[in-house]
């Protein structure tokens, strides 16, 4: 069953974060992880919900998603963007 990570990012330092946005990808797709959103225009259509920048990444399952997180292959990425951005992050099972 597909997963969806969904992630509201605040970016802190925009120039070092486009860094994190050359490494995440190649991570993402060793597990087979793809793109549905990155970065795109928002707007909030109900709720306190005030996004900065929402990323929205596709994978095979839920293990397979946090596996990705947790992984070798993201773990430069990863503490790149805790030290560039605050982020928060679930992961959501499809139908």
């Amino acid at each position: 069953m597909s997963a969806y990570v969904i992630v509201d990012i605040t970016v802190n330092d925009p120039e070092l974060y486009e860094e994190y946005k050359k490494l995440a990808p190649p991570a993402i797709a060793a597990y087979g992880g793809k793109y549905l959103a990155r970065g795109g225009r928002s707007e909030k259509l109900e709720g306190e919900w005030e996004p900065g920048r929402v990323v929205i990444l596709e994978f095979e399952s839920l293990e397979t998603a946090k596996k990705f997180i947790d992984s070798p292959e993201y773990r430069e990425a990863r503490a790149l963007r805790h030290k560039t951005a605050t982020s928060k992050m679930i992961v959501v099972e499809a139908l």
